[in-house]
């Protein structure tokens, strides 16, 4: 019997062959542990003996949850991270330098074909390069920093194939929106997704990073996009699945005619095409998280905003996904078209999207956001309402104080 994506990389980091449903003891490519699930995996480590790490050169911890510390407690939890880092030798990302699964992919510590685990729910991201990665908790996470093994149950496998051409205004986050929709939030518990068809084959590595990065809304495991024609700065073997691969399910979908796509609060899943929204008002708008705060998601918005103005009344607040892509906006004029609509850029992380800080919405507000999830409470107010989208449409939503479709911003911004 042929293999999926995943069946061949775990047997590659097992040492034998192994189908779905099988126990596999793998070797470990690289880990990371956040703000919100490093200090648990540090004191677990050492509450299992832990005074070095198998290999720091795999191991690293990044700042970008509560960033900067909006508090004593937050303070002195980054401070352990600081000096864990000092004593053992691991990486670790400082203050503003971006959010994990941004720097993970950027600063090259997960490739194609790698097993890679982290202490975060949307680790899955790093599929987009055709890596198994997967989220796990801080007590697993502590184990692997001491040993550089895991084991896992092979997941079963949901084939995703997407036809056609995206028509403007319509962009990946609107295929993931789609397909979670579709799925339901736990369509693909405990197993993983590949996607491929001709869509994808044109897709950057950023749009295939939002595609991966939300799996974790469908509760599977992992994502696998086809990297055979993966855009690529570095030489590598594409992990393709056999043409006789035994899958849970696959999906077919053409995406021609796709129409931009709302996830209505307070679930993911409720998903609908944007007329359905039309209208809605809003009084915050964000762009940023590690789904959509990668340079081309500015790029995006400041389509939309250019030579404009937010509406009155509403706030844009931006987080780049790390300071290497904000240098870029800054080089390339995009941060400046955005201040001058008035967008406000935040430190690069994950504050507004997981409510800790930096953008917390008022009671009653409503508020659109390129971030991945909307549950009630998601972005620290319970009585706050929140609406998924892509950051062209919370762009034309900013500019006009309520969601609109975005081709028609988008036509008017070309117009004479």
């Amino acid at each position: 019997m042929g293999q999926t994506i995943a069946e061949k990389i775990i047997s590659r980091h097992a040492g034998a062959t192994v189908q779905a449903g099988d126990i596999a003891v793998v070797d470990v490519d690289g880990t990371m542990a956040t703000d919100a699930t490093a200090p648990f995996a540090i004191r677990a480590f050492r509450e299992m003996g832990g005074t070095g790490l198998w290999d720091p050169e795999r191991v690293s911890l990044v700042l970008d949850h509560a960033t900067p510390a909006p508090n004593e407690r937050v303070g002195n939890l980054h401070r352990l991270m600081r000096e864990f880092a000092s004593e053992t030798g691991c990486t670790l990302y400082d203050v503003g330098e971006g959010i994990c699964h941004q720097l993970m992919v950027e600063k090259g510590h997960v490739r194609p074909g790698d097993i890679f685990l982290g202490a975060d729910s949307h680790t899955p991201t790093y599929g987009a390069l055709g890596a198994f990665a997967v989220g796990v908790g801080s007590t697993d996470m502590a184990a692997v920093m001491l040993t550089g093994k895991t084991w896992l149950k092979v997941p079963q496998t949901v084939r995703i194939e997407l036809t056609g051409e995206l028509q403007p205004g319509v962009e990946p986050k609107d295929i993931i929106l789609f397909l979670v929709g579709k799925l339901g939030i736990a369509g693909a518990t405990y197993e993983a997704i590949e996607f491929a068809g001709e869509a994808v084959d044109t897709l950057s590595l950023a749009g295939r990073m939002t595609l991966a990065n939300m799996v974790a809304e469908m509760g599977a495991k992992a994502a696998l996009v086809d990297t055979r024609t993966l855009p690529s700065s570095y030489p590598f073997t594409p992990t393709a699945a056999d043409e006789d691969a035994a899958y849970r399910a696959v999906h077919t979908f053409e995406i021609s005619g796709l129409r931009p796509q709302i996830s209505l609060p307070h679930a993911p899943d409720k998903v609908v095409a944007i007329d359905s929204a039309l209208g809605t008002e809003v009084q915050s708008a964000f762009i940023g998280s590690c789904t959509n705060g990668r340079l081309e998601d500015l790029h995006a918005a400041a389509a939309v905003l250019q030579d404009r103005h937010v509406a009155p009344g509403v706030r844009l607040t931006i987080a780049p996904a790390s300071r290497q892509v904000f240098n870029a906006a800054v080089r390339d004029g995009t941060v400046a078209i955005l201040s001058a609509a008035g967008a406000s850029f935040i430190t690069s992380g994950c504050g507004p999207c997981v409510g800790t800080h930096q953008g917390v919405p008022g009671d009653g507000e409503v508020v659109i956001s390129s971030s991945n999830r909307n549950f009630r409470g998601r972005m620290g107010n319970p009585r706050a309402s929140i609406y998924l989208a892509s950051p062209t449409v919370v762009a034309a939503a900013a500019l006009t104080g309520k969601i609109v479709d975005p081709a028609e911003v988008l036509a008017e911004q070309g117009s004479p």
